[in-house]
């Protein structure tokens, strides 16, 4: 399974940025996705996830009322649009999927098996 995220780069606090992760090597419909996001010197954690068919989001107290999830199945891609940024959003984004089996997994717990190669959200005051 191969994740490719983009979309991240320099914003001022109170903007916006999409975050857009391709995926490829197995059936993406079946499966659930995620992003994590990392800061200096703290650990990985988990932002937002989405099931199969987007009928199903959780999010993390931080981000709720200000990022959505959300997939496209026909092209295998799962965005995260952020909005009302904040200093302390920033950190690497990772796109997250789960181990291949079981399909059709729940998305709380979220267990990743597959990372993409991250990107930088610097968020300015």
């Amino acid at each position: 399974v191969q994740l490719q995220a983009s979309g991240g780069g320099l914003v001022q606090a109170g903007g916006s940025l999409r975050l857009s992760c391709a995926a490829s090597g197995r059936t993406f419909r079946v499966y659930a996705m995620a992003w994590f996001r990392q800061a200096a010197g703290k650990e990985r954690e988990l932002v937002a996830a989405i099931n199969w068919n987007g009928a199903a989001t959780s999010y993390a107290g931080s981000v709720k009322g200000r990022f959505t999830i959300s997939r496209d199945n026909a092209k295998n891609t799962v965005t995260l649009q952020m909005n009302s940024l904040k200093p302390e959003d920033t950190a690497t984004y990772y796109c997250a999927a789960p181990p291949d089996k079981p399909t059709f997994s729940t998305i709380y717990p979220f267990a990743a098996d597959y990372w993409g190669q991250g990107t930088l959200v610097t968020v300015s005051s």
